[in-house]
């Protein structure tokens, strides 16, 4: 048996004989009941950000999609994100969460590539992905950012794009305009394990 599948049966069976076994009455309910999260997340695909392990949560507790640089593309830049776009109309029309985490993090692969330009190669999927942030890195480069501080400007800045892109969809401003649901910003540090929480004016602070 190839290493990678005795990794997961064993992982599985490890979850079945722990947090499964424990929790069978919460699984039940699940199912019967239905799932009503009241917080839906935006996260990276990046394996080392896992929104379960950072927020501490149960199964049931939030709504999770995670993309390549976790973008919320613009109502003008649709091309092929139905996926995220339907994940959040679901989350909000029908699920009625209560807020939308947008979580960028520390050393993300998709913003990199950005910045290298793989935003302006169409030859693979990726690119043109991470091509809907093109606008926001060329915004960068005019404040004249030092490179070594870009990929987190860059970071924090694609959090800041995806709320303005959620706002240009009507069902997401309507319920924000209503009281309904609220955005927020995050950025999550891998390495110190420290979470950051942008405010109104979209600067971040460690939580």
């Amino acid at each position: 048996m190839k290493n990678w599948k005795e990794r997961l049966l064993l992982g599985y069976r490890t979850f079945t004989s722990g947090k499964a076994n424990v929790q069978q009455s919460l699984y039940k309910d699940l199912i019967v009941n239905g799932q009503k999260p009241k917080i839906m997340v935006i996260c990276c695909s990046d394996s080392r950000v896992n929104p379960s392990d950072i927020f501490h949560t149960n199964p049931g507790d939030i709504f999770e999609h995670q993309n390549v640089a976790n973008i919320v593309p613009g109502v003008d830049s649709l091309g092929s994100s139905y996926g995220t776009l339907a994940a959040i109309e679901y989350a909000v029309t029908v699920l009625k969460v209560e807020v939308v985490v947008v979580i960028g993090h520390e050393a993300c692969g998709g913003i990199k590539g950005c910045i290298d330009g793989m935003g302006y190669n169409s030859s693979g999927y990726v690119g043109k992905w991470i091509s809907i942030f093109n606008e926001v890195h060329e915004r960068l480069l005019k404040l004249n950012i030092p490179k070594e501080k870009l990929q987190l400007e860059m970071e924090l800045e694609g959090v800041r794009q995806s709320l303005k892109n959620l706002m240009t969809f009507n069902f997401v401003e309507e319920a924000v305009n209503s009281g309904q649901l609220e955005l927020l910003g995050t950025h999550f540090s891998i390495s110190t394990r420290t979470l950051s929480i942008m405010d109104n004016k979209g600067e971040f602070s460690s939580f």
